[in-house]
Formats: structure tokens, sequence, C-alpha cells
């Protein structure tokens, strides 16, 4: 019996897949892919341009202002989503296909799924080179594209249109797959797109994609649980694996039944409400004192659902005790066995669910008690910190403060990147529900921040939805600004301008660095920068204001909380003040010779701190 088949070109046939594929939350049933953005270019608008608009009605493309800005949107768009949808973006070749790149790196460090659709070389070859082609003299099967082969979980060059039907269930299982998760490129020859084939019909039938959730193996669930009901100051480290797993009631369950107290990394923030009982609140680098004074002589840490990366572990010198243990949750092996850890591959959600019902009643001793103690003591310096200022350049603590005394945080979405803010935020800002804290630490990108806010927007409308910004990011990327007004998805962007990269500024003073080339006034020049953000702000279609002190902030931000448009407010800070407590050392190597005593000085503490981390990788 032959199977039935439908003509389509390579693009139709992509497009048509995508529109099938569906995942059910909160038993609805939605289209998992949320649409595409597209900037069209020779090496996309014939094919891809022209499947996209013939169903323009049911699958939405959206247009932005810059090919690296709506990969964040459709990044943040996922991670808002905690994973259970995602977008596309398709681009020309040459430098609108290169421009994700940089975004790609940004979903495959932070395992965030999106579907990127470059536009490649003709697979003929026969008009090489073709405008904007790259030309190895040695291979002639190389194209720009190939740059994305370490950026991605999976890559395929479509040359043929059947070629297609294998990529596209790959494709899939990246997509969704625990694991495997991020992003995926098919880049796409300019002439196989718009060529024709006969697609079998069952390639476009509906298909819906559920969770995939590992239970953990017996052996390792009792090597877990002995080690637990052994520990003497047992502690959880909560990362961004518990967001996706949907698996925060169950964390709180847990730690609630077992008396053990959970600390958070930047993408585990929010996993656990910060104001419960139970919380230290951050831990690492930008840790709270609470957390840190924990993960120092804690025998057993429950990772779950985290990386266990630098920040997270003080460049793993966080951790002092001799006879540490560290039980690994986490879908991932890779993950789950870093630094020796005593792996318990599973989901999440339902490991925490059988670690909890194997442990029985089993309790940690004392723990509560301690975490009330170092929770008071952290509350205490956090409000200081928090405290509303008359200085005329406010600490970006002082900022935060405003921002969550004006805006809450139980509604709130608060968005940031890099710079100085992610520690600031880490440490100071408490969120009360999942997702409320949206942070892209693991890549660190400047320039995220606002096309990132579109995306969550897009993902959680129902949300306030508050960016925070340096003006050395504003400065690298804020085309999105403009895409957010013409989209009619509403952000309040606060800008802080300290005139130059203030946290690289800080980072080169305690390495005993000079400052040099960081702050706009230690930067060569023949004309002092005077950036009026608020009429570039206001130029791009958005509303736009500038505060002079933290209660004009405060007042700022109550009054705008109702604008139906993106609103930016700008605020001067101070570049070099940040907040004292907590933290811990992070590992970045200073000369071991230099001119300068300072950076002699320097090293002698780098050396001094190194020798505490642990080499066990």
């Amino acid at each position: 019996m032959t199977a039935k088949t439908i003509r389509l070109t390579t693009s139709q046939a992509l497009v048509r897949f995508m529109m099938a594929q569906k995942t059910v939350i909160d038993g609805e049933v939605l289209p998992i892919f949320a649409g595409c953005w597209a900037i069209f270019g020779h090496g996309n608008v014939a094919g891809m341009g022209e499947a996209l608009q013939a169903v323009k009605d049911d699958f939405p493309t959206y247009r932005a202002h810059n090919e690296q800005g709506m990969a964040h949107a459709a990044i943040a768009f996922a991670k808002a989503s905690f994973r259970r949808r995602f977008m596309a973006c398709t681009t020309s070749i040459g430098p609108g296909a290169l421009n994700l790149v940089t975004a790609a790196g940004v979903a495959h460090v932070n395992r965030l799924p999106v579907l990127f659709l470059p536009g490649d070389v003709f697979a003929s070859r026969l008009p090489d080179p073709v405008l904007q082609q790259i030309e190895d003299f040695g291979d002639g099967s190389v194209s720009a594209s190939d740059c994305f082969r370490p950026v991605s979980r999976y890559f395929d060059r479509i040359q043929r249109p059947e070629q297609l039907i294998p990529a596209l269930q790959r494709t899939m299982q990246v997509l969704t797959d625990p694991v495997d998760c991020g992003p995926v490129t098919l880049s796409l020859c300019q002439d196989v797109q718009a060529e024709a084939y006969d697609f079998p019909e069952a390639l476009f039938a509906e298909k819906v994609w559920s969770p995939r959730r590992p239970r953990p193996d017996e052996d390792e669930l009792a090597h877990a649980v002995a080690l637990l009901r052994a520990a003497k100051k047992p502690m959880i480290i909560a990362g961004g694996g518990v967001l996706y797993s949907e698996a925060t009631d169950e964390l709180a369950a847990f730690a609630e039944r077992h008396g053990i107290p959970i600390a958070v990394t930047q993408a585990g923030k929010s996993a656990i409400n910060e104001r419960s009982d139970l919380s230290l609140g951050s831990v690492g680098v930008t840790g709270t004192s609470a957390a840190n004074a924990f993960a120092a002589d804690s025998d057993v840490v429950l990772a779950v659902g985290t990386r266990l990366q630098d920040f997270t572990t003080g460049s793993w010198a966080l951790f002092r005790a001799e006879d540490l243990k560290i039980v690994g949750l986490n879908v991932a092996t890779y993950d789950a066995v870093k630094h020796g850890g005593i792996p318990l591959v599973a989901d999440a959600k339902v490991g925490l669910s059988e670690l909890s019902r194997e442990l029985g009643d089993w309790r940690a001793a004392g723990q509560e008690a301690r975490a009330a103690e170092e929770r008071a003591r952290w509350f205490d310096a956090a409000g200081k910190a928090l405290a509303a200022s008359k200085a005329e350049l406010p600490s970006d603590a002082q900022v935060i403060g405003a921002v969550a005394r004006a805006r809450g945080t139980d509604d709130t979405i608060v968005l940031c990147a890099a710079g100085g803010l992610p520690g600031e935020l880490h440490k100071l800002w408490a969120p009360t529900k999942p997702g409320g804290y949206h942070m892209e630490y693991g890549f660190s990108c400047m320039g995220y921040e606002i096309a990132g806010g579109l995306g969550a927007k897009m993902a959680r409308p129902d949300k306030d939805v508050v960016v925070m910004v340096g003006d050395g990011s504003y400065m690298m990327m804020n085309s999105e600004l403009a895409t957010s007004v013409m989209l009619g998805q509403k952000l309040t962007v606060v800008l802080l301008d300290n005139r130059g990269y203030g946290c690289i500024n800080r980072l080169q003073m305690a390495c005993g660095g000079a400052n040099f080339n960081n702050l706009l006034q230690d930067c060569r020049q023949e004309v002092v920068p005077n950036i009026d953000f608020v009429a570039h702000a206001r130029a791009m279609g958005a509303e736009a204001e500038k505060v002079a002190s933290i209660a004009d902030l405060e007042a700022a931000l109550e009054r705008t909380k109702t604008n139906t448009r993106t609103t930016v407010i700008v605020v001067d800070t101070h570049p070099l003040i940040t907040t004292e407590a907590g933290g811990h050392w992070w590992d970045v190597a200073v000369p071991e010779t230099s001119e300068r005593s300072e950076v002699s000085d320097a090293r002698a503490r780098y050396e001094e701190k190194r020798a505490f981390q642990r080499a066990l990788n």
C-alpha cells in the first residue's frame, strides 16, 4: 500500500510540521511552537518567507530589528515557559546567520530550546560564490553556518528536501528532551528551501509532546537515602532543573518534611519562596551570608537540578568539610557526578517525591533552628543595603530596593543578565513565585536584557516584567525596545547609568589593576560621552524619564505601573558600591608578575584563597 504524500517545498513542509507539534499545559492543548521570529534576506525570503506568509493567521511570524535580539527573545520565551513551549528563528545567510551564534551560545549554556533556521549557500553550488558566502580555500563544503556546530545540541545542513524528514524527528527529540535540551540548528540551503518533494502526510499528523520524567534507580535511591540519614549538617542546593521539572511544590514539601534548608543558584532562584523559613537565599560567589555559612560546613549537599558551575560553588572553594558528600539529583548523569557526586539520576519532580517517601519521617536535627538564626542575620544586612537613600549616586542595591517596594515581588518578573546587577539581584531580590526571577547568567550575555524582557512578556503576559539593565548592556543591544512597542508588549526598563562597565572595573581593581578602559572616564577619548538615554528611548517609541533620587524612582515606578507602553526610567548610580554582606571568592587569575605592587598584593591574596579549592572534578 502506497503511503499518501503531499507535494510541498522544503520550507512549506518545515512550517507545516512545526504547526502540527503540540503540548498540554494545565489541561489545554497548545502549539508547542509559539511562532517564528524572522528577519528576511536573499537567503530565506523566497523560501521560508513564502511559507510563513501563507499561514500568517495561524502561525505568527514576528519581525525584529536584530537577529541576535530576536533569538534572545525566543530564548527568554522558552525560559519563562519553563521549556514547555519555544520558538523558531529564521535569517538569511552570512551576517544574518552569524548574528544568531552568540544567542545560540546563550541557549546552549542555559540548556534552553530554540530552533534556528539560518539560510545557507546553494546546495547545487552553481551560482557560487553567492552574495555573503564564506569561501574556504581548502574545503568546498564549509559555510558560515558551520559556526553553529559547537553551540548547537543538534546541527544539520539540509541539502536535499527529503533530508528534512529524519532531521525534524531529531529536532523535536532534542528540543523536548530533559537531558539533551538546547538549541537546534537546521541550516537551510537556499535553493533547497524552494525545492518541492512528495512528503508523507504522516509527517504532518498532530503530535502531543509531554515531559519525560525518568525515575531513580533503586540502588542509587537507597544510597542517597543512607547518606542523608547519616548526615549531621545537610542542605539542599536547588538549580534551574527544579523549575524546568515544575518541581517547586515537591521541593518545598521535601524541605519542610525533612527539615533541610534550601539555597538557590542563579538559574534556580524562584524555585522556593524566599520568605519561607527554610529558604537560605542564593549560594556561592553572589550568595547570602546564610547560604554560604551552611555550605561552608555541610557534610551532605543534595544538589537538585544544578550543573554546579563556579559561581554556585565559589570556584569549588566554598565547601570546606573534608568528608563532604554531594548527592546529585539530576536528570543528566553528566551533572549528577560532578566533583565526585553520588548520582541520583532522575527527574527532579519524581526524584524528590520518591526520595522523601524512602526517608519517611526522618528529619535533620537542628538545621531549622540554625536556618532561622542565619536568615535573621542576613535579612538585617540585606535590609540595610536595600533601604532608601538620599545619596546623589545611589547603589545598585538601593535601586533594587526601590523596585521591590514599588512593584512588589509577587506578580513581578525581574529580568537581568550581565554586569554587577546579577550579583546584587541574586543576593537581594526575594521572589515568592516560580519564574519571578529571570536571569541569564550561564553565558552572562550583555545585551540579552531588553530582548529577553520582550520574550518573557510574550510568555507571561499577565506579569509585570521589569528589566534592570546597566548603561553598558543597554548600549550593546537596545533595538528590541522598538519591537516591544510595535508588538504592544509593555516592559518597564530601569536603566542604571554608572557611565561605563562598572562591574568589570571593580573586578579590575580587585585584581590590582589600574582603572583602565572600563569606565568612560578611563577610556581613550576626544569627547566626553554624554548619552541622553531618555531621548534615545523616546526615539524608539517608548515612554521615558530620568529620576534624580531613590524617592523619585519609587514614585516613577508607582506612577508608570499602569502604562500601556514600554517605559524606560533612567537613574544615575555609583560605579563602585556593592553589597559587602554575603558573597564569596571567585577564581579570576591574577598575574604572577607585575610592576604594580597592587597586583603583587592581589596575587598573594589569590594564592591564599586558591588553597581552599577542591581539586576533584
